[in-house]
């Protein structure tokens, strides 16, 4: 029965026409009764009876039945039905007993119950004998002869059950077409239930299809939850910033050139509405002016100011991420920039020449006033400050502070540099700054904390003392300090050569100190003995190590829960903060030279060309390579969906994520 619409008057006024129309063409079995009719009405409404239920039957009974697919091509539904009674058994059953024969009772039910362990049903024999005449087995009599004497009874062979049974042509014949039938009423079976296995088969694995896209719609539910709590902490950090900015009295209490740390700072940025347009995972701009392997970079915001240093140059380049211009460099290093940050429009660098030099972002034109070559000595770049009588005062530290004590010819020449810090006597190979406080890590073996506003050194930690008195720890949580793998290379000059990158090429690497960073009163740091240190700003002492890399450690960052770690052991781990053991350890076929990480995903420089990127919702890794390095990846550093990366081909790459 299929509903059909009609004319009211076409239905009674005239003989049914075919369903499918007036055309005579061939209609297709499987939607025949199932494609709507559509009948013009003109502009009268349409009522109740203008719809009336026909039967297709003439349709029906002249389309072809289309043939079986599979099994129930060779086994029509009648034979498959026929193979299914039970008339098989019964037919057995019938063979069975036509071949039973007639025998002196046995008693082999007793004989089967007893040797099971069972007793049968027992009848109470009144001076009877338990057992029946029927169970009694007849044996041969004995005779004696005349005189007295036992005569034994000859034995005669006992013939086989079959030997009288006759069954005749006929049931013989008859029993074959049984068998015969039978068989090939398995054979109907077993297809049949093997196709229903089929079939099962078939439906598990569409439901694990379905299974397995549900699991991936909840991981993206999660993912989107997280992103959502990201969103929501910018949100409330947004909202913080603009009711201190709304307090003078606030405001004015935090000094002017030190923003808060962008590293700690959560949730979407503000980005144009073209960066929408780009396609994820693809590098959309190069900055090439470097002639020398990236060593640093660091930028303010996406499309905002970065500034990059390489390999042999002293001079880290600025660079305008909105037109992807160079905007000037910064001049006054010695040595190679090995360390950079940029908060808003103060950057930090740390140098080869053991110092670290304060910028302003906003000073780099006048910068460029500077001959290409003029280097100018710590001593006219120093900064002075006005005591109470107007002299000049030199701290402990020998850093000198000062503005209208200086003289105008070193205030003009001194360019976007407005303090230098001294104190380390090697390379300075990390740092991290926040707020007003800033710690530096040098190849010296040292950290060194400083005070942004006074520019004095307020602590110095020193790690070899660290690995000459390693903090007590839960049994079994670390190793013991003389089995640390680099603590007897730390001890003299520090220098081990870097795993092959995946170009073939390799160096030597000598920044003991490869990361640090902190948080509140918490310091963590990674150095060249493969150890992960804990430390408490406020006296100066580690209180944790964390063990399990086998080679420096290049690179960290960490959270309120885990500290991610890289290292030339060519692994990521990640570590609890709160037991200090290994969550989850990553591996790769090169060196982990940088990283980063929030949430959802992890970020890694890996020695290849492509930047690897890890989800740690779904654990799967991917690998960015649209219009990238052309070779291995150094130096990396994303907000959102904006990242810059640096590499061995002397290019900084700017990807849409």
């Amino acid at each position: 029965m299929t509903p059909r619409v009609f004319n009211a008057a076409t239905v009674s006024g005239r003989p049914r026409a075919s369903v499918g129309g007036a055309t005579s063409s061939a209609v297709d079995f499987a939607t025949l009764g199932r494609a709507p009719l559509r009948l013009g009405f003109g502009s009268r409404r349409v009522t109740s009876r203008d719809l009336q239920i026909v039967e297709a039957t003439e349709e029906l009974l002249e389309q072809e039945v289309p043939e079986p697919e599979g099994v129930a091509q060779n086994v029509s539904l009648l034979r498959g039905f026929k193979a299914t009674i039970p008339s098989a058994e019964k037919s057995r059953i019938r063979r069975r007993q036509t071949r039973n024969v007639e025998t002196p009772r046995l008693g082999l039910k007793q004989l089967g119950m007893s040797a099971r362990g069972l007793l049968g049903d027992e009848e109470d024999h009144d001076g009877a004998s338990v057992a029946s005449e029927e169970d009694v087995v007849m044996v041969g009599r004995t005779d004696r002869n005349g005189r007295g004497r036992k005569v034994k009874a000859k034995r005669k062979g006992r013939q086989s059950l079959s030997a009288g049974k006759t069954f005749g042509t006929e049931e013989l014949l008859r029993q074959t077409h049984e068998i015969e039938r039978d068989k090939e009423n398995l054979h109907v079976r077993r297809a049949l239930i093997n196709n229903e296995i089929d079939e099962i088969t078939h439906k598990i694995e569409a439901l694990d299809a379905i299974r397995a896209k549900l699991e991936q719609d909840l991981l993206k539910l999660q993912e989107e939850e997280l992103e959502l709590d990201d969103e929501l902490e910018g949100v409330r950090e947004r909202l913080e910033l603009e009711e201190s900015a709304s307090q003078p009295s606030r405001s004015r209490s935090r000094t002017a050139h030190l923003p808060p740390s962008s590293r700690r700072r959560k949730g979407p940025v503000f980005l144009p509405s073209e960066h929408d347009e780009l396609p994820p995972g693809v590098a959309f701009m190069s900055l090439e002016s470097h002639t020398t392997p990236l060593t640093a970079l660091d930028f303010s915001e996406p499309y905002g100011t970065l500034v990059s240093a390489s390999q042999e140059d002293s001079q880290p380049r600025v660079w305008d991420l909105l037109t992807g211009e160079e905007i000037g460099r910064l001049r006054g290093h010695r040595g190679t920039v090995k360390c950079i940050q940029v908060e808003d429009q103060i950057c930090l660098t740390g140098s080869e020449d053991c110092t670290v030099r304060v910028w302003d972002l906003r000073r780099v034109d006048e910068d460029e006033e500077w001959e290409a070559g003029e280097m100018l000595s710590l001593s006219d770049v120093a900064e002075e400050d006005e005591s109470a009588d107007g002299g000049v005062r030199q701290k402990a530290n020998g850093i000198r502070e000062g503005e209208s004590s200086r003289p105008s010819s070193v205030a003009e020449r001194e360019g976007a540099c407005i303090r230098v810090l001294e104190g380390h006597t090697k390379a300075v190979t990390a740092m991290y700054f926040e707020d007003e406080c800033l710690v530096t890590g040098a190849s010296d073996k040292t950290m060194r904390q400083w005070d942004l506003n006074t520019g004095q050194c307020v602590m110095t930690m020193d790690i070899l003392w660290a690995i000459s008195h390693p903090p007590t720890s839960a049994p079994g949580s670390a190793l013991p300090a003389h089995l640390f793998p680099g603590a007897a290379a730390a001890a003299g000059s520090f220098a081990v050569p870097t795993p092959p990158y995946a170009d073939g090429t390799w160096e030597m690497y000598q920044d003991f100190v490869g990361a640090v960073q902190f948080w509140g009163y918490g310091l963590v740091s990674g150095s060249g003995d493969g150890a992960v240190r804990m430390w408490d700003m406020r006296t100066g002492q580690p209180h944790r190590t964390l063990l399990g890399h086998t080679g420096p450690v290049t690179c960290l960052q960490f959270d309120e829960l885990h500290i991610v770690t890289g290292s030339l052991d060519k692994s990521i781990r990640i570590w609890d903060v709160r037991t200090g053991g290994i969550f989850e350890t990553l591996k790769y076929d090169h060196a982990v030279t940088a990283l980063q990480f929030d949430t959802r995903k992890i970020v890694a420089a890996t020695g290849e060309n492509g930047v690897k990127i890890y989800n740690r919702t779904s654990m799967q890794h991917s690998t960015l390579t649209t219009n990238g390095h052309t070779r291995p990846v150094e130096r990396l550093r994303y907000m959102d969906r904006y990242m810059a990366s640096g590499g061995r081909d002397s290019v900084v790459k700017i990807w849409a994520l």
